[in-house]
């Protein structure tokens, strides 16, 4: 079957203004899972839709009260605590969602996938909180504050206010979802919260392994390193093809670079009789190891996109509705851990892109160990004035949050609801604990750019950076000037991830 989403249409939208587009093979879907579930429910005892939900499974529900048991999982389920989840995430999740509905196996009448694809392209924020998923069956909870707004319940942030549902269904002349058959069901059942927190996140992890990729460049110029860290004689022996596309796109980069400095000119070129050298034969691992360190973590990316697209454009509720094979199926495609799974590993790599950056700051403030650059990168007077020392207090203990928070949560499996399910996903944790350390890598960064500008002022080289390493430093000046007295930056810190989020280099897209 033909996928109907991707990470770059999320992107697009949550983004850049883009809008779903919903293909007419996949209404035809939709309609045709619907049409055969009606005829089909008929004198048939089916989960969810004659029966009770979870371990209420055991008791019919009559006729006369199908629709009943519809809206009761909705607001039964609405149960969720905590602070709303960020606009970006609900968004995803809601598309998420709609990749679910689009693939014709859930039985929902058309009608409920119009309307959320109008939340979607409204821009419409239903109000899920963080917390309530365990991950399986899916997320009941967040999904269930999802499916409260569309039956016009519940709180919509429209243009940046919070507004009861019904009052926005009025603004935009919509009509709320009705129960047909499974409605109730088939919007609470599934993984779409946790898919859509993922490819936030997905997003924003790709867009710090650039900034990475470039900050590693700009470091190996300050440092004036040989270049052969990242030659692709050097990279290719090692099979791995991560290492090697880090290694080529830092070649791309440092390729109008004049400070990088070539080993045969300065090693290979005749006798020599030093016995100590001043400048060092080979950096410091947080230099010349990015290949090896950011290597493994572009594997990584890669691999969970892969995830995260499938999950897009799979079907995640239960039962499986399927017109083909004229049965309706049940099982668990509504269990997290493909999702929990790939968001430990997301988590654990972004915390090393943390680590690696702090090992960079500390680099440039450690003037015993660059030997180039005053004691934190400061420019005033020694003694009297402080420089960037204090920005690595934030950065040192904001990695060290990342570290702890860098703990698998995929393990903690915690029964529930009365041990029907017995092991459960926790996948919507492990994307917002990813999360958190996506934000604080930022925050990490963020203090990395500043004082690579800084040390480039100190260096006065401005003029001798590659062109990708200068524009930025260009645009890191516009938001923070030299540091020559000290004075408050932390608005200049929060402004230049603000930046970093909103302008994303694309770095060697290949």
């Amino acid at each position: 079957m033909e996928k109907e989403l991707s990470l770059s249409l999320i992107e697009r939208v949550i983004y850049g203004n883009g809008k779903v587009e919903v293909s007419q093979k996949a209404m035809e879907r939709v309609q045709k899972s619907y049409d055969f579930l009606r005829s089909f429910s008929s004198n048939k005892v089916i989960y969810g839709i004659n029966t009770g939900f979870g371990p209420m499974a055991q008791w019919r529900v009559e006729d006369a009260y199908l629709k009943n048991l519809q809206y009761n999982i909705i607001r039964s389920h609405s149960t969720g605590a905590g602070e709303p989840l960020d606009d970006e995430s609900v968004r995803a999740a809601m598309i998420a969602r709609l990749g679910t509905f689009l693939q014709g196996k859930s039985g929902v009448h058309p009608d409920e996938v119009k309307l959320l694809t109008a939340f979607i392209n409204n821009s419409l924020v239903p109000f899920i909180p963080r917390h309530g998923s365990v991950g399986a069956s899916g997320d009941l909870v967040q999904l269930a504050h999802l499916a409260l707004t569309m039956i016009g319940e519940g709180e919509i942030k429209y243009k940046g206010e919070w507004r009861p549902a019904a009052e926005v269904f009025k603004a935009l002349n919509l009509t709320p979802m009705e129960i047909h058959i499974r409605e109730g069901l088939s919007t609470t059942n599934g993984t779409s919260v946790m898919t859509g927190i993922s490819a936030v996140n997905q997003i924003h992890a790709e867009r710090l392994l650039d900034w990475a990729t470039l900050a590693s460049v700009w470091m190996n110029e300050i440092a004036a390193s040989y270049d052969d860290l990242m030659a692709a004689e050097l990279n290719e022996v090692r099979r791995h093809p991560g290492q090697q596309i880090i290694a080529k796109r830092m070649r791309e980069i440092a390729a109008s670079s004049s400070r990088l400095t070539k080993r045969e000119h300065e090693l290979y070129d005749g006798p020599h009789s030093e016995k100590t050298f001043e400048h060092k034969v080979q950096a410091y691992y947080s230099l010349r190891c990015t290949p090896q360190i950011l290597g493994p973590i572009f594997e990584t990316l890669e691999y969970s996109a892969r995830i995260i697209d499938e999950e897009l454009n799979s079907a995640c509720d239960n039962p499986i509705v399927d017109p083909e094979s004229q049965n309706v199926y049940h099982g668990g495609n509504f269990h997290g851990d493909y999702i929990s799974l790939e968001e430990d590993k997301v988590k654990i790599a972004v915390v090393r892109l943390a680590m690696t950056a702090e090992r960079q700051l500390n680099y440039l403030f450690h003037d015993r160990i660059n030997g180039i650059l005053p004691p934190f990168l400061n420019m005033g007077t020694l003694g009297l004035n402080y420089g960037m020392q204090a920005c690595q207090f934030t950065a040192t203990s904001t990695t060290a949050e990342c570290q702890t928070l860098a703990m698998p949560n995929y393990v903690h499996s915690i029964p529930n609801n009365n041990d029907n399910q017995d092991i459960v996903s926790m996948g919507t944790n492990s994307a917002l604990l990813c999360r958190q350390v996506i934000e604080n890598a930022y925050q990490v960064y963020a203090i990395l750019f500043i004082a690579l500008a800084q040390a480039t002022d100190c260096l006065d080289i401005r003029k001798d950076l590659c062109e990708m390493s200068a524009g930025v430093y260009d645009r890191i000046r516009q938001i923070q000037p030299t540091i020559l007295e000290d004075t408050p930056f932390y608005k200049e810190i929060a402004r230049v991830i603000s930046w970093m989020k909103e302008n994303p280099l694309r770095v060697g897209l290949e």
